[in-house]
């Protein structure tokens, strides 16, 4: 059977020799170009002739009208031997240009993309992150894949928000840029704008072998940046919409710089907007920098950097009886405007800079090896206020100094810096075999200063020394932690491809040696200084850890045809305390540190595609021991917990249609079995446990039976539209099933037309988004974990208008649907 590449070259070989043949008009011999165009389709590529309509087959004498002017080159022949009958011939040559199409692999309108690897993908297009608003995050461009449950807290994308996936959450997976570790869900707007995504990829219930992720138990994210183009141009939108939302980003190509092969990008964004819940101002700025390097043999270098800053309003989650008071009343438990309350806006915010980078590298050598080099860095400082008269670190001293004060989570350094470094050589035709080293060092100082507020109600800078704490002579102590861990790894890892590549086998092992650290300080307030840790001070405590993980992976995968496909796939992965968790850890000394999660995971699944349909089947079963689950503390803080051992089984499955007649339809579904396997021990005394929680048995937390979704995309001409519904089931929000959650609907809608292009605007387009189109109040997930219901410890909790002091949570936290939202957008590139 001859492939798609034997027939390509036996036509370009009829072509030559037609071009002997009379010149241009034995290039049009009536069959030749049919048969090219059906070459075009087979190699994927889309074929656009200028000058004449160069494919449209003539049956009579008379002249073909043409859309474009003839294109001329120099030194095109003067002469030209006469068309044969019935053909019809132009005053100059055609030229043929080749592009490939970015959509040529996308159903649902970029709702799913047509995957080949061995394991479960699952991936948004570019053509439907151009639908969405310009404020969505990866986060909202995941919503509707079938493994993914999203809740996000914030309309105009300057809030994260979180993920339950397979019965596990986005602390338990590696949430990646570029392949290099991004920012936490809750802050994955950090890191990139959504005009600067190419892609989002899920790849739920597998991590590769060579990716540097501590966490991906319940699989990896993946945003793709875009590559810079090659000719000097840009982009610009404009954005208004719901809670007075604005928003203005801009972007500029270099294009290629003279002859160096080097290319560039360069945006910048700035968002403002009012908090969808009570009062409170949202402002957010961020830059993206793009620099790519190409080389003739296959070798490339990249570059990605962003800088974000933000200070945003620190939402209030409700328990489940702020939330049901809300509902039926109306009354709300947002932030107020009163500068006199516990509960001002001004005085719960956050306040952060943040910066990323990435430079992936990649040599092709002599003698079929190849070296791949990725470093990436990041760097965040910032803090958080809540209201400190009812603080949980020091005495309420407001009633005697008739002042309030501002309590803080101040993170002076939260660093990472990684590399991954790896040699491949091809062994033979058939198999390409690789290792590498992988080191990372994370670290986090922070610390929880008390401050006056200052006369307005607003929260000071935790470093202003005119506002930091001492009364009657009394000093109060300063306290904080130095958390992280370093990690070691090697790996090897082979990919073998046999029976014309329909048989595909990759295996791999990687490695993992990590070194924790936790050490509690605390220093005089007379003597602390802002951004350093304990300058004079005393250590208090300090735990650590040495540990180590074997990391196994078998996938294998066979094409039946061009139209069927079947994978296994077998791994484990872990999860070990992130540098946050341990900050959060209290350390003393001798203490054990928390366990590594570890997961043992397997994969069954089937592919069908053709010209219409494609569709995507995956089972699998999970088994998770020492579970870490984090429970929400208030004002934006999390703490981890044992949660024991689980166990998860179900079955994804996906399907959408190719455009017809302009629509495209996309479905997706998930069934999950998640069952808590042990009791959970709430708290010790010593050794001893005295708050056994009854897990064993029961629905694991955070795990809905049933998730489904569907799409509909329209494109006609210059229009476009979108429609997603998405479903989640119940779901127990405590470890004992005490609390549980409703099921619910969300919905978002996509219209837009893109124009002509007029003078410098090449693609103008004008859209419309909107989501809650039903105005449901619903809540969409639970802040983190809680053994049961009933009154939980921690911080307080500020609800609404009124100012008296806080109180501890009945239950859960949850996030909640924002209302109603549209946003209207303006953009063209240039």
């Amino acid at each position: 059977m001859k492939t798609g590449r034997d027939i390509y070259n036996v036509v370009i070989r009829q072509v030559r020799n037609a071009a002997g043949q009379g010149g241009l008009a034995g290039l049009r011999r009536p069959g030749l170009k049919t048969r090219l165009r059906a070459v075009s389709c087979l190699v994927g590529t889309m074929c656009i002739a200028t000058g004449s309509e160069a494919w449209a087959q003539v049956a009579t004498t008379h002249a073909t009208p043409h859309r474009h002017a003839p294109v001329r080159q120099a030194g095109a022949p003067k002469q030209q031997a006469a068309a044969p009958a019935g053909v019809t011939d132009t005053a100059a040559p055609e030229q043929i240009r080749v592009a490939s199409s970015r959509e040529a692999r996308d159903g649902g309108g970029g709702m799913m993309r047509q995957e080949t690897a061995p394991h479960a993908v699952q991936t948004i297009g570019k053509q439907f992150i151009e639908m969405r608003s310009p404020t969505s995050t990866a986060l909202d461009l995941v919503k509707n894949l079938p493994s993914m449950n999203v809740s996000s807290p914030d309309p105009s994308g300057m809030e994260g928000g979180q993920i339950q996936t397979r019965g596990l959450t986005d602390l338990d997976m590696g949430l990646m840029l570029d392949g290099a570790p991004a920012e936490a869900a809750k802050y994955l707007n950090e890191d990139i704008d959504s005009e600067n995504l190419e892609s989002v990829e899920v790849t739920p219930g597998s991590s590769a072998t060579d990716l540097p992720a501590i966490s991906a138990a319940g699989g990896v994210m993946n945003e793709r940046s875009r590559t810079a183009s090659h000719k000097f141009g840009g982009m610009t939108d404009f954005s208004y919409g719901t809670n007075n939302m604005s928003r203005e980003f801009i972007r500029l190509d270099s294009g290629e710089i003279g002859h160096t092969g080097l290319r560039s990008y360069f945006s910048f964004s700035n968002t403002h907007s009012r908090s969808w819940m009570g009062s409170g101002i949202n402002q957010r700025k961020h830059i993206d920098f793009g620099l790519q390097k190409d080389w003739s043999n296959g070798s490339n270098a990249r570059l990605f950097v962003s800088w974000n800053s933000e200070d945003f309003t620190i939402d209030a989650y409700p328990d489940g009886q702020a939330f049901e008071n809300y509902k039926l009343t109306g009354q709300g438990y947002g932030r107020n405007s009163d500068p006199t309350s516990d509960n001002y806006w001004k005085n719960n915010n956050d306040h952060w800079n943040q910066i990323f980078l990435t430079a992936p590298i990649h040599v092709v050598l002599p003698a079929k090896f190849t070296f791949d080099l990725q470093s990436y860095f990041s760097f965040g400082q910032g803090w958080d206020a809540s209201p400190g008269n009812n603080t949980a670190y020091g005495t309420n001293y407001s009633a005697a100094e008739g002042r309030n004060y501002t309590d803080f989570f101040l993170e002076n350094e939260a660093r990472q810096v990684g590399v991954v470094a790896k040699l491949g050589y091809d062994v033979d035709k058939h198999n390409h075999v690789s290792f590498g080293y992988w080191y990372e060092n994370n670290q986090t100082i922070q610390s929880y200063p008390l401050s006056y507020t200052m006369a307005n109600g607003s929260a000071p800078s935790p470093n202003a020394a005119a506002y930091q704490n001492t009364y009657s002579n009394e000093t109060y102590g300063v306290s904080g932690v130095n958390a992280g861990y370093e990690v070691h790894a090697l790996f090897i890892q082979d990919t073998a491809k046999y029976l014309n590549d329909k048989l595909q086998i990759h295996a791999g092992f990687k490695f993992v040696m990590s070194d924790a650290w936790d050490k509690g300080w605390n220093s005089a307030a007379s003597n602390w200084t802002y951004g350093k840790n304990a300058t004079p001070g005393q250590t208090v405590g300090r735990m650590g850890a040495n540990t180590t993980e074997p990391l196994p992976q078998l996938s294998i995968s066979y094409t039946f045809n061009n139209h069927h496909q079947i994978y296994v796939n077998a791994e484990g992965d872990y999860r070990e305390p992130s540098a946050n968790d341990l900050g959060w850890l209290t350390p003393v000394n001798g203490q054990k540190m928390l366990k590594n999660q570890y997961s043992i995971k397997e994969e069954l699944g089937y592919r069908y595609h053709d010209k219409y349909v494609m569709f995507d089947l995956s089972l699998f079963n999970y088994n998770v021991t020492n579970r870490i689950l984090d429970t929400y503390l208030g004002a934006n803080q999390f703490a981890p917990i044992e949660g024991g051992n689980q166990t998860m089984r179900g079955f994804d499955a996906m399907i959408a249609s190719r455009p017809i007649h302009g629509f495209s339809p996309y479905a997706s579904f998930e069934y999950l079995h998640a069952t808590q396997d042990s009791n959970v021990c709430a708290s010790y005394s010593g050794t001893t446990c005295t708050d056994m929680v009854h897990a064993k048995g029961q629905q694991a937390i955070m795990a809905p039976h049933v998730m489904a979704n569907f799409g509909l995309t329209y494109k006609y001409q210059g229009f476009f539209a979108n429609a997603a519904v998405h479903y989640t089931g119940p779901q127990s929000v405590a470890l004992d099933n005490s609390e549980r959650m409703p099921g619910y609907v969300t919905d978002t809608l996509s219209l837009g037309y893109h124009f002509k292009p007029f003078m410098y605007a090449k693609s103008p387009t004008f859209k419309l988004n909107f989501s809650n189109l039903t105005g449901s109040i619903v809540r969409t997930g639970a802040m983190g974990a809680i053994y049961h219901a009933g009154t939980q410890g921690g911080y307080p909790v500020y609800y609404g208008a009124a100012s008296a002091l806080g109180r501890a949570a009945q239950g859960n936290s949850f996030m909640v649907e924002p209302r109603f939202t549209m946003t209207g957008t303006v953009s063209t590139s240039f």
